[in-house]
Formats: C-alpha cells, structure tokens, sequence
C-alpha cells in the first residue's frame, strides 16, 4: 500500500529525474524568479540581513556561530513566527546535528505548468500566502483574515501526505514538467513533495483533497488581487 502511495505521489520515479540544482529560473522576470526560489527556503544564505542592513533577532539566530541553540529552537518553535522562518531554524539545528521533532507541516508549495508559463501557490503554517502567476506577476499577501481559514484547509489536507511520507534527501528538483502538478511540503524535518500528472493526481485519494483546497486559495488570492 505505501509502495502504492508513494509511486502515485511521484516519489519514486523521481530519482529517474534529469539532475539539476537550484536556483531555477522559469520566469522571465528576475523579481519573479527571486520570489519562485525563496518559497521552498533551501538557500538559507537568502534571508540573512545584508552588510548594509540592521539584522532582525531571527536572522541573527540563523546566522549565529557558533550556533545558538536555544535562540534557534526558540524560534522554531514559536507558532505566532512565520513558517518560513521556523522551517529555516528547524533546518539550521538539523543540519548542526541537533534534533528537531518530525512532520510538523509549516509551507505547502503547490506548482502547476500552463501553456503560458508556471503557476506556484504557496501558504505558510501562520497563514501569509505568495502566489507566482504564469506571467510572472506575483501577489504577497499576509496578515489577510479572510485567507486564514483556507490555508488552515489546505494544511489539513496536506497533513495526511506528510505523515504516509519521508524527507526528500537531494536537491530541489526543476519546475514540473507540463502536464505534471508538484505538492512540495516544508516539514520540520525536511522537504517532503509529492508529483504526477495532473488527470491521475486529481483521482489519488489523498492527493485530490489538497488540490482542490489549493484551488480554492488559488481562487480567494486572485479574487482579493483584482479587486
């Protein structure tokens, strides 16, 4: 069942995968390109203050050296902190070694290739949303309460993938292929995702409830964008 679920979700072929690297650039805009990257948070070096800028408590704790324990799991563990930036201290004690608990879901990044270019929706476990279009237009959007329930849906739906699955340990793959959808998840632990073609994903019982949730963000976010 598990071997069945995890071929669905796009798991195991993926090794098959041409190789390449981040950062991708599948806008032509570099604003664009920019935004698309620091979704998925696997360059760390990209949210540290500049040498001409005051750095903020959070980015000091990530850049701490020696590391500083205490300030990480702090912030890692504070709920009311964006989920980007938990995700990233959560992978700074990781990666130094230190535990940190599994399968806390703080991002889910949903990618769909179009004709035109590459849609990516993303939401963070504290409710702020970033929406890539396929024309490279971006919409960021926190603090927005009407916003709140539905990315509190689309975690929901998320969660029963992430506990049926592991930590992608190479990586971040390119953009998906056209026809394909890609469900990444930023998990205390790792980056876990998910990919198949879209007809197929649709009928995947635990891939479908998030699709369709991601779609109604989708909705409200270009819906509040237009107005």
């Amino acid at each position: 069942m598990l071997r069945k679920l995890l071929t669905s979700l796009g798991i195991l072929a993926s090794a098959a995968a041409a190789v390449a690297a981040p950062p991708y650039a599948p806008y032509k805009s570099d604003a664009a390109n920019t935004i698309y990257n620091l979704l998925f948070c696997d360059d760390p070096a990209r949210f540290i203050a500049k040498s001409t800028e005051k750095p903020t408590t959070w980015q000091l704790a990530l850049a701490s050296s020696p590391i500083d324990v205490s300030a990480l799991e702090a912030l890692a563990n504070d709920p009311s902190q964006e989920g980007r930036i938990r995700y990233l201290a959560f992978q700074r004690l990781r990666t130094s070694g230190k535990g940190v608990p599994e399968k806390l879901l703080l991002g889910v990044i949903v990618e769909v290739p179009l004709s035109g270019g590459l849609d990516a929706l993303a939401a963070y476990s504290e409710g702020s949303v970033r929406y890539v279009n396929q024309s490279g237009k971006l919409v960021v959007a926190d603090d927005v309460p009407s916003f709140q329930p539905l990315v509190a849906a689309l975690f929901t739906a998320a969660q029963p993938i992430v506990a049926k699955i592991g930590a992608w340990n190479k990586p971040r793959r390119a953009p998906p292929a056209l026809g394909n959808i890609r469900m990444t998840f930023l998990v205390s632990d790792g980056l876990y995702f998910g990919e198949g073609p879209m007809a197929l994903m649709q009928q995947e019982p635990l891939a479908a409830p998030v699709i369709k949730r991601a779609t109604e963000l989708l909705q409200a976010v270009v819906a509040a964008s237009t107005k």
